[in-house]
């Protein structure tokens, strides 16, 4: 991150970055494909953590309360200092390359929720928008948390995030 922030991400090489960790390129491509991958480093075991929390749920009759739940119980914080989050979201929006990257891995992460939701027996239309809906107003929460250096947690942004939604909804279906 160090590198990124000194040079910029497209400025800097995975040779670059070996020579920084003082490993060799070879012990790089090892446990990286490429010098993207070290900001997705923890994407499977973060959608495997997150699935536990849907798979887990006992109830599933509002499966939108489900996938949000999950999301937001999560250990965050645990992947880092806020601060260290806040770069890596800034970078990931600033590069048009990491931000596909990072869309894909949203996408995927919808499906897993959808499937995890389905197998749950909740009707496919439903499981797929409580999915998406809910990966969404969660990204929003979590900029909004990012932000914030004040106290306030995640939790409280995602309840008010919810009540933003709520509120726009009735406005919806009353003009449909």
């Amino acid at each position: 991150m160090e590198l990124f922030d000194e040079q910029g991400f497209e400025n800097t090489s995975a040779v670059q970055i070996a020579e920084r960790a003082r490993v060799t390129t070879r012990t790089f491509f090892r446990y990286f494909s490429d010098k993207q991958s070290i900001l997705f480093v923890d994407a499977d075991l973060l959608r495997t953590e997150l699935l536990r929390g849907i798979h887990d749920a006992p109830d599933v009759t509002e499966p939108l309360g489900v996938v949000t739940r999950a999301l937001v119980e999560f250990d965050w914080e645990g992947l880092g200092p806020k601060e260290s989050q806040r770069r890596r979201d800034a970078m990931i929006t600033s590069t048009p390359e990491l931000l596909e990257r990072e869309l894909n891995k949203q996408q995927q992460m919808g499906d897993a929720f959808g499937d995890a939701l389905r197998q749950r027996g909740v009707e496919p239309q439903a499981a797929e928008l409580a999915a998406r809906v809910g990966i969404q107003v969660f990204q929003t929460a979590y900029r909004r948390w990012l932000a914030d250096d004040d106290a306030t947690d995640l939790a409280t942004i995602m309840a008010a995030s919810m009540s933003t939604l709520a509120g726009l909804v009735p406005a919806v279906s009353r003009r449909s």
